[in-house]
This record gives structure tokens, sequence and C-alpha cells, in this order.
């Protein structure tokens, strides 16, 4: 059993499923978001805003005061997730021509989506959506002129040969195609790619910031959420690739000094 928690905890929003209530609590770590207030005014468009780590992306933007946008397939489902505090653009991923007007404005974006299986869905598989809604994003973005991209990647999605692959329609083969799409943008980008995704309470242990892509982990969905908001348009986090799991030590690490120790991945 302990193998299997192991070799499932790499993709954890495919693997653990949402047993208790969702915790929109965010971590007290500290972060230097002063780089983010020029963009108050304009709202932060969120893809993938109502599902589990997206949500509490959400909820973390508007406790700052941010203004918010959601991309969303059903409104009316969406609402009642997520409230009235936001705005609504309804459309697709996977149809280019229904993202661009979700774009006007916008400059600074947040994407969490990712595949819900093609078993119960073969449209929505993760070549469909790991790749090809996240490259579609990232190609209208940049037509838009969006000034930085963060991506909710997987730990292991640069991982060839990994076990989840072959379970899951390659599912990490396709987040790694979608990370290179973004990367291939020309946008100014940070990925994220987490451990396994509970549904713990956030902002109760040390967030762990890494660029291996490599070991085992897991983490809250909140404290995900703590990190792409920490990271949003962040000069420290222009254009890196890192892993994210909980650590043994205390909550309240320096994030943004974290982030800087990163480097920069190589141009191509």
């Amino acid at each position: 059993m302990g193998a299997c928690i192991r070799l499932f905890g790499a993709l954890g929003s495919l693997c653990l499923l949402a047993c208790s209530p969702a915790d929109d609590r965010g971590t007290d770590a500290a972060v230097d978001n002063t780089t983010t207030a020029v963009q108050a005014e304009a709202p932060v468009l969120v893809f993938g805003a109502t599902g589990g780590t997206g949500r509490r992306v959400v909820s973390q933007l508007l406790s700052q005061g941010r203004s918010v946008r959601v991309f969303v397939r059903d409104e009316t489902s969406a609402r009642e997730k997520l409230g009235n505090g936001v705005d609504y653009v309804t459309g697709d991923v996977r149809e280019p021509a229904t993202v661009r007007p979700a774009l006007s404005g916008v400059k600074l974006i947040i994407s969490a989506i990712g595949a819900s299986g093609s078993s119960r869905d073969p449209s929505n598989s993760p070549e469909a959506v790991d790749f090809g809604g996240v490259k579609t994003i990232a190609d209208e973005a940049a037509a838009a002129g969006v000034e930085h991209m963060v991506l909710v990647s997987s730990m292991g999605a640069s991982v060839e040969d990994h076990p989840l692959n072959q379970m899951f329609d390659n599912v990490l083969r396709w987040k790694f195609k979608g990370e290179e799409a973004l990367r291939d943008s020309g946008i100014p980008y940070t990925i994220i790619r987490p451990g396994g995704l509970t549904e713990e309470t956030g902002g109760e242990s040390e967030i762990r910031i890494f660029a291996e892509d490599a070991g085992e982990g897991r983490i809250p969905r909140a404290d995900v959420a703590s990190v792409c908001v920490a990271v949003l348009n962040n000069p420290a986090a222009m254009n890196k690739t890192f892993s994210v799991t909980s650590g043994e030590g205390q909550a309240g690490n320096d994030l943004n000094a974290a982030v800087a120790a990163i480097p920069a991945d190589a141009t191509p």
C-alpha cells in the first residue's frame, strides 16, 4: 500500500480524491507581493477556477482585493462554487475562438486546468487539455500581450518513463508538452510542479520549493494556490520552473527568497 501511495502522490489531482470539505484558507508564508500592486486595476484571469486548486487561487486573489475574471464552461455551476464576486467568461480551452474574448484587458493569468480523464470524456483527454488547452491559452495570451502566465503542472512532468504515463493516457508527457508550449510562446511565465495534491488545511507547514523534478511529496491545494499568487508578476519568478511540496519545517518560510534562488530556465 505504501508503494501505491507514493506512486499516486505524483499526480494528486488524479489520484487523491476530494473527500473532505474544501478549505480556502491560504498560507501565512512571508511573501513580497509589492510587485503585483501595479496590476491591481486589471483583472487576473484564472483558468481551471472551479477545480480544487483553482477555487483556492480565486479565494486568495479576492482576499487580497484583486479583481478576478474566471474562464468557465458552465457559468451557473461555477457561480455555485465561486459566488458573485468575480467576472465570468464562458468558453472552452479546446476552442481558441472562445478564449480570445476573455483576454480583453488582461495582463496576468493563472492556469490550473487539467484533464478529467478520457474514460469519462474522451474529448477531455490529457492531450486535449493539458497540452492543447495550455497551448491555446499561451498562444492567445501572447497575441493579446499578456505580461505573465503562471501554470500549475505536476511533479514528474519531465520524467519520460513515469509510471503514471502508462496509467493515465500519458498525462505527464502531455503536461510537459503543455509546459513547452508555454515556454515557446514568448510570454514571461512561471511553471509550478506540485507533488501529490491534498485537501488538507493550508498554512500549517513549510512549503519546499526546489528545481529538481524528482522525488516524492504531497502538498495541500491551498499551499499551491499561495505559491501561484505569490509568484504572480514577481520578477524573481519569471521564466522559471520548480517543484513544490510540503516540508518538515515551520510554516511561514520566505517563499520569495526560495523562488529567487531557483535558476531561470535555459534559453533554447
